[in-house]
């Protein structure tokens, strides 16, 4: 099955009437060719609550131009750029969208078909501007469109793009020549989602966060973290599939940050719903740490290797270590894509979709943030401290025992930063104090468990110098993990210090 491929595309829309004309673009300096006049004609596919449409994604078959296919349009939080995922007219039958688009916005759609939703004809007018030094720069395409099927039945407006083909000075020009000329930035929506949904509001699937304030019922600050973090996941999901550089890591930290929340503020939720749910999201950030930690694994192995001296046999000591770890990370990755398939996760969605739209909450949610917060805040703090403290007589302890309170400070680094929103600078200032915490005891696990891996490939090797050169790195990695232990006690007695936690009103314990 052939395998989608994604461009970056990044261009501007411009509003223009019947009587609009197009300026002359070689005023810029520039070379202009006109191309000929295309016939495009696009169906545009969604599901029937336009999950799609909602998150600002557009999925067509278009048949001619240079590019007809199939064209899946992701947003990347960067304006006027998105993300084209593009597949062979042949990829799929007409009214049928191929299995690889479709499993790509499964998160979007958590599994609700794919149907046509509307159609469109595009009569266009390409413009191609080259750059004053030749390259070609930019493509502007003066476009009279009719929808032919959808909410919108009937409509022709006419529309100008300029899409950026490669950086140049003359893209400012050009749209100041439009704007001189009449054209009006479009502020409406894509083509694609005005064909599927019509020129009413389209509201989010996941709604925005509120901010609240003290005075705020807990439940909105609680909401307000489920948005959050449900959101992020969510446009995670869809560059995990992609396999897009850090997407692992910051989709299994959405995923951490939700059930650390629903087990921070678990007064506030219900407590069946949360348990469950809870469950379900240490399942699949489980499922995606394997990856994750054979990457970070990898990173800080190869850095370590390459630090050996050089009398050791580092080529042996890096060829060892590659092929334990890329066949690892190649079952890992499976696992992923196999699990973000599977009914289990799209239920999780549903579940955590549902609950961003209306959280199930307790009465003890209509209480004022400022009186129910703190106190659910200092009881994670108070558990840190208490493992923190004993970690003073365990300089020479068992690696479990760091790792654990890595993990408490994580669970209480979270809580607080959902309280930053409603309590402002104060929490802020906590909450980077627990950063360090984090940052310090991540390192020392990264490093406990880099050793751990060198110290079983060592049993393997046959030869005597790959040995000796594993060997050498395990003795690295251990000898780090001596040093963050003594930083991280040093450093504990001014991240505890009683300032950070003031706003905490008494709840401290102290």
């Amino acid at each position: 099955m052939e395998q989608p491929t994604t461009y970056r595309e990044v261009e501007a829309k411009f509003s223009v009437d019947d009587t609009f004309a197009m300026p002359d673009f070689s005023l810029t300096g520039g070379r202009v060719e006109l191309q000929q006049v295309v016939n495009l004609a696009a169906t545009y596919f969604d599901t029937d609550d336009l999950r799609l449409a909602r998150f600002g994604v557009t999925l067509r078959r278009r048949t001619g131009g240079a590019d007809e296919g199939w064209h899946l349009k992701l947003p990347t939080g960067i304006n006027n750029a998105r993300d084209e995922v593009q597949l062979p007219l042949n990829a799929g039958r007409a009214n049928t969208v191929p299995r690889p688009i479709e499993e790509l916005v499964l998160g979007f759609t958590r599994g609700a078909p794919l149907v046509v939703r509307g159609k469109q004809r595009t009569r266009r007018t390409p413009y191609l501007v080259f750059d004053r030094e030749g390259p070609l720069c930019l493509e502007v395409v003066d476009d009279k469109v009719a929808i032919t099927d959808g909410p919108l039945t009937g409509l022709k407006y006419r529309e100008v793009e300029v899409e950026v083909l490669e950086a140049s000075e003359l893209q400012p020009l050009v749209v100041e020549m439009l704007r001189d000329a009449g054209a009006s930035p479009s502020a409406g929506k894509s083509k694609g989602v005005r064909t599927v949904a019509g020129d009413e509001p389209l509201g989010p699937v996941v709604p925005a966060p509120e901010r609240a304030r003290p005075k705020d019922t807990a439940g909105l600050a609680v909401s307000a973290h489920i948005r959050t973090h449900v959101s992020a996941l969510i446009a995670q999901d869809v560059r995990v599939r992609q396999g897009l550089p850090d997407s692992v890591h910051q989709f299994r930290v959405a995923a951490r940050r939700l059930r650390s929340g629903m087990q921070a503020f678990g007064p506030l939720l219900d407590e069946d719903w949360a348990r469950h749910n809870r469950g379900e999201l240490g399942w699949i950030a489980g499922v995606l740490s394997a990856a994750r930690d054979r990457e970070v694994l990898e990173e800080r192995l190869f850095a370590a290797i390459r630090a050996l001296p050089g009398e050791l046999d580092r080529a042996a000591a890096f060829v060892a270590v590659q092929d334990h770890l890329e066949a690892e990370l190649l079952v890992a990755k499976d696992q992923i894509a196999a699990t973000l398939q599977s009914d289990r996760y799209l239920t999780l969605l549903d579940a955590l979709v549902s609950a961003a739209t209306s959280p199930p909450l307790t009465p003890l949610a209509d209480e004022p943030a400022s009186r129910v917060l703190p106190p659910l805040v200092s009881k994670r703090w108070k558990k840190l401290a208490r493992e923190a403290g004993m970690l003073h007589d365990e300089l020479q302890g068992h690696d479990d025992h760091w790792h654990e309170t890595r993990k408490t400070a994580k669970k209480a680094r979270y809580a607080v930063e959902a309280c930053v929103p409603v309590f402002g600078t104060p929490a802020k200032k906590l909450a980077k104090q627990l950063e360090t915490v984090t940052e310090l005891l991540g390192e020392h696990q990264d490093c406990a468990v880099a050793a751990e891996t060198v110290a079983a490939l060592v049993t393997k090797q046959t030869g005597a110098r790959a040995a000796f050169a594993l060997g050498a790195l395990y003795a690295s990695q251990r000898q780090q993990t001596t040093a963050i232990r003594h930083q991280f006690v040093e450093a504990w007695p001014h991240i505890s210090h009683t300032e950070w936690r003031k706003w905490l009103k008494g709840n401290d314990g102290k």
